[in-house]
C-alpha cells in the first residue's frame, strides 16, 4: 500500500513534488508485472469517505475506467487528490489479473472546511453556481479547505463561465478573516470584476406594512450603491435589524439578498434586490433578575434598565442600559466588569425575561498620570487639581469630570479639547491615565 502523507499534499501548492516512496506494504500484482507495466483499469474502489460519492473522488483523480494505467498513474492520481486540500491522508493499493488492474483508494477527509460565498453573481443562484462548478470540479460542494489548490480550480471554472457572458468579466476571491486584525479564516468570497454592478431598488419581502416605511427610509442609501451581498448583509445587521430590535422583534432575521437583473451593458449591470425578512414574534418585557453582583445591589442596578413590564422589549435600549451598568462599575475601578444577559423567551405569552449575570472582575487602582499638549506651568497646576491619588480605587468617570472642573487652569488663549487615554496594567491592577489637550481651531 502506498500512502500520501498530509504534508506532501500541502507541498503540492508550492512546487512539483517528487514521487513518494512506497512506505507501507508492497503492492499486490501478478507474476512478471512491474510498476511501469500498463494494464487496463477495471475499477476504482474508494473507502473512508462520508462526504463524497466514490464516483466523484474517482473522477477528481483523473483516472478513467478502461484507460491503460501503471503505478505512476496511480501516484499522479493520489497527488492530484492531495493537492485539493480536501483530504488529510490518502493511501492506495492495486491488484492485477489477466483482464486488467483494480485500484483501491483509502482516504481520510479534511474536516476543517469553510464555506464559499458568491458576492455579486446576479445571474445565478448559489446552487446553480455550485452545480456549474461541479461539472468540472466534481468534489466541490460549497465548502473548501483553507489551503490547497481547490479554490484556484473553482476560480478558473468561474472565470471561464463569466467570459461567456462578458469578456470584461473576471473573478477574484479573498479569504475573509474573523476581523480586520486577523483571526481564523471564516469563508472564501468570490466576486466579479470588470464592470459595475449597481442597485436600483431594494424590496423587503416578509415585512409587515407598518414597518416598511422605516425599512424603506433606511435603504435609501443603497440606491445606486454597488451590488454586493456582503454589503447588504452589513446593512441588514446594522441598519435594518435595529428597526426590529427597537420594537421587540428580538428574533427577527434577514436571509441572504437575491438580485434580479434589470438592465445590462458591457460596462454596467443594474439590479433590483430582494431582502427577505422573517419577523417572528413581538416580545413584551417581563422581568430582570441579577446574579453575581456584590459591589452594587439589585436596587442600585435596576433603575439603569429602562424596560417597562408588558411593554415591547426594546433590544437597542437594553444594549445601552447594559453599557451604563458597565460604566457604573468603572466608577469603582472594576474596569473589566461584564454583564451577560440571558433571555428567557415565553413564546406562548410572547414575553421575555432576563437573567443578568455580572462578572465583576478585579478592582483597579490609580496608576501614573500624564498631561500632554500644555506647558509645564499648566501641567503643574493640573496635577495639583487632580484629586484621584495613586493607589486609590480608580474612577473611570473622573477624568472627564476633572476636565470640566479644572478648565479654569488652562491657558485662556483658546478653547480646549481633551482626549483621555487609559492603559490597564493587568499585573499590578492599575490604570495609567494620559490627558492629551489640543487647542480648538478658531
Amino acid at each position: 500500500m502506498t500512502r500520501i502523507p498530509i504534508f506532501f499534499s500541502l507541498l503540492l501548492v508550492l512546487a512539483t513534488p517528487a514521487v513518494p516512496q512506497n512506505k507501507l506494504s508492497p503492492q499486490k500484482h501478478r507474476s512478471g508485472a512491474t510498476a511501469l507495466s500498463t494494464y487496463k483499469l477495471l475499477a476504482v474502489k474508494v473507502s473512508g469517505s462520508d462526504r463524497y460519492q466514490p464516483e466523484a473522488i474517482a473522477a477528481a483523480s483523473g483516472l478513467v475506467i478502461g484507460q491503460s494505467v501503471n503505478e505512476e498513474n496511480f501516484k499522479e492520481a493520489t497527488q492530484k487528490l492531495g493537492a485539493t486540500g480536501l483530504f488529510t491522508d490518502i493511501a492506495y493499493n492495486y491488484s492485477f489479473s489477466p483482464a486488467g488492474t483494480k485500484l483501491e483508494l483509502q482516504i481520510r477527509e479534511n474536516k476543517q472546511l469553510i464555506p464559499v460565498r458568491f458576492d455579486n453573481f446576479p445571474w445565478y443562484s448559489d446552487q446553480e453556481l455550485i452545480d456549474k462548478v461541479r461539472t468540472t470540479v466534481p468534489l466541490f460542494q460549497g465548502q473548501v479547505p483553507v489551503g490547497g489548490g481547490l479554490v484556484d480550480e473553482i476560480a478558473d471554472v468561474i472565470d471561464a463561465l463569466l467570459a461567456q457572458r462578458n469578456p470584461q468579466f473576471h473573478v477574484k476571491y479573498l479569504r475573509a478573516a474573523e476581523s480586520e486584525d486577523g483571526g481564523p479564516i471564516l469563508d472564501v468570497v468570490f466576486s466579479v470584476t470588470g464592470a459595475q454592478f449597481r442597485i436600483r431598488n431594494v424590496e423587503f419581502t416578509g415585512a409587515n406594512s407598518s414597518r416598511l416605511p422605516a425599512l424603506t427610509a433606511a435603504s435609501r442609501r443603497l440606491k445606486d450603491a454597488d451590488y454586493l451581498r456582503s454589503g447588504l448583509a452589513m446593512f441588514a445587521k446594522f441598519d435594518a435589524q435595529p428597526i426590529y430590535q427597537k420594537q421587540g422583534f428580538l428574533k427577527a432575521t434577514f436571509e441572504q439578498a437575491q438580485a434580479q437583473v434589470v438592465s445590462e451593458t458591457a460596462d454596467e449591470t443594474v439590479v433590483d434586490v430582494t431582502l427577505p425578512v422573517i419577523e417572528g414574534q413581538q416580545y413584551r418585557f417581563q422581568a430582570v433578575e441579577w446574579t453575581g453582583n456584590s459591589i452594587f445591589t439589585a436596587d442600585k442596578l435596576q433603575p439603569l434598565i429602562h424596560a417597562q413590564a408588558n411593554e415591547p422589549m426594546n433590544g437597542i435600549q437594553l444594549d445601552q442600559d447594559l453599557e451604563a451598568v458597565r460604566r457604573l462599575y468603572g466608577t469603582r475601578g472594576y474596569m473589566k466588569a461584564k454583564v451577560l444577559p440571558e433571555p428567557r423567551f415565553n413564546d406562548g405569552e410572547s414575553t421575555v425575561a432576563y437573567t443578568m449575570e455580572i462578572k465583576e472582575g478585579d478592582q483597579y487602582k490609580m496608576g501614573d498620570l500624564d498631561f500632554d499638549g500644555v506647558d509645564e506651568k499648566t501641567v503643574a497646576r493640573l496635577r495639583e487639581d487632580w484629586k484621584l491619588r495613586e493607589g486609590e480605587p480608580y474612577d473611570a468617570s473622573y477624568p472627564l469630570r476633572f476636565f470640566k472642573e479644572a478648565s479654569s487652569d488652562l491657558p485662556r488663549t483658546s478653547g480646549w479639547n481633551v482626549a483621555v487615554h487609559e492603559s490597564l496594567n493587568d499585573k499590578d491592577k492599575t490604570v495609567d491615565v494620559a490627558l492629551r489637550y489640543t487647542a480648538k481651531e478658531h
